[in-house]
């Protein structure tokens, strides 16, 4: 099992935003990532919205950092862990220009990046782009192929060359978010992995079934599963969501054998805080006392 985690304080949707992130900023963002790098995670990711329509700030608010510049930064920051785009939305950019930030991205943290993918879901954010919202499955099935053609040969379409080339062989691997039956097919077809984004239809074992249906080769072998995994070492002494497991080492190891045991190869660590210290510290702990036995599994 590997583990990742989306970074706080880049996106501040009052759905998964702590409180005190509000007044956080780019130092209390570097110090999570670092705790994340130092203490052996897979990857760090960041959100992507252009902007927030008026419609949607009391939801989602407006402080949502631009995707590859904060990856970018981050990556002069840190040595190992690998940069996630959590998700990238697809349709708001040409092919070529999402191909070429992250084969610079990919060049600039000697092959860290990772290309998480969405088709998007913002209906006002996509009329003020003037993108159609209700072609966007159309316009990923289209654009993805584009990209991974531009991150594996340097002449890829319309007699444009891009430098830097990726470091990572192919380009960076591309994970495919949603967990609608389509981003499914989607992902077993264009992607190299799955990011689940709410419980598919059906549970876990059916989407299963609908990625290895879909895979060329039919196979799951070397294909990403993610899940997702809320949890908090000892006891908060706060309220926590229900679904939040907490306690001892013991009992987290336990859920990620869990998840394993469905299928998931790389969880999305979700752990509630009070603070940044409190935070970096879960960080830490959970490093311990979960990466470091997991890994020896």
């Amino acid at each position: 099992m590997r583990f990742g985690i989306q970074l706080p304080v880049q996106a501040q949707s009052r759905l998964m935003a702590a409180d005190w992130e509000a007044d956080a900023g780019p130092a209390e963002l570097r110090r999570v990532a670092q705790a994340c790098d130092t203490g052996g995670f897979d990857y760090v990711g960041v959100c992507d919205h252009i902007g927030v329509p008026r419609s949607q700030v009391d939801r989602m608010q407006t402080t949502w950092y631009d995707t590859v510049s904060t990856l970018s930064w981050l990556a002069g920051l840190t040595e190992t862990v690998r940069l996630l785009s959590h998700v990238y939305v697809v349709p708001y950019r040409h092919p070529l220009a999402t191909a070429k930030a992250f084969s610079t991205l990919d060049a600039l943290s000697n092959g860290r990046a990772l290309l998480g993918v969405g088709a998007g879901h913002v209906v006002d954010e996509f009329e003020a782009l003037d993108i159609p919202f209700r072609k966007r499955g159309q316009v990923m099935d289209n654009y993805l192929p584009r990209i991974r053609a531009a991150f594996e040969e340097e002449w890829a379409e319309a007699d444009l060359g891009q430098r830097p080339r990726p470091v990572q062989p192919g380009g960076p691997p591309i994970w495919v978010g949603g967990s609608s039956e389509a981003a499914l097919k989607r992902a077993a077809r264009l992607g190299d992995g799955w990011l689940p984004q709410g419980p598919p239809e059906g549970g876990m074992s059916r989407a299963l079934e609908v990625l290895a249906e879909h895979r060329p080769d039919g196979s799951l072998d070397g294909f990403v599963i993610g899940g997702g995994l809320s949890c908090y070492l000892g006891q908060p002494g706060f309220e926590i969501p229900s679904w939040t497991v907490h306690g001892s080492s013991e009992r987290i190891i336990d859920a990620v054998g869990q998840l394993a045991d469905q299928g998931v190869t790389h969880a999305q660590v979700r752990i509630p805080s009070l603070s940044c210290d409190d935070l970096v510290e879960q960080i830490s702990r959970f490093a311990h006392d979960v990466v470091a036995a997991t890994a020896d599994d």
